[in-house]
């Protein structure tokens, strides 16, 4: 039943995407930041907590997540240390993830020859 929720909401998610992307001008960079802002949102209202317990993995696997983790973060880092918390905490449960993103583009530009 896990992997069923898991898909249905990361596939919604990515339907959603192709709507957007299909129906108006928006680039992908666009939707990507769209849905980093969206993720943001719901996390802030405490919704995208609920939408993990329900999806599980499935809700922390799209880009939405990464907005999640980057409110997340950053709200239980202002609880300790004030508005200052803002920006020590954004990109402390994110960190991970971006320090990966960077390694791996960098190995593969070296391996792979870009064509232009």
């Amino acid at each position: 039943m896990n992997y069923l929720l898991a898909f249905l909401f990361s596939g919604f998610v990515c339907l959603i995407a192709q709507l957007i992307y299909e129906k108006t001008k928006l680039t992908p960079g666009h939707i990507c930041s769209l849905f980093v802002v969206i993720g943001s949102f719901l996390d802030l209202f405490h919704i995208y907590d609920q939408l993990v317990k329900i999806f599980h993995a499935g809700a922390l696997i799209p880009i939405t997540s990464f907005g999640h983790s980057l409110m997340h973060g950053a709200m239980a880092a202002t609880q300790q240390y004030g508005i200052f918390g803002i920006a020590m905490g954004m990109f402390d449960l994110t960190a991970a993830g971006i320090s990966a993103a960077i390694l791996f583009s960098f190995l593969v530009a070296i391996i792979f020859k870009p064509k232009s």
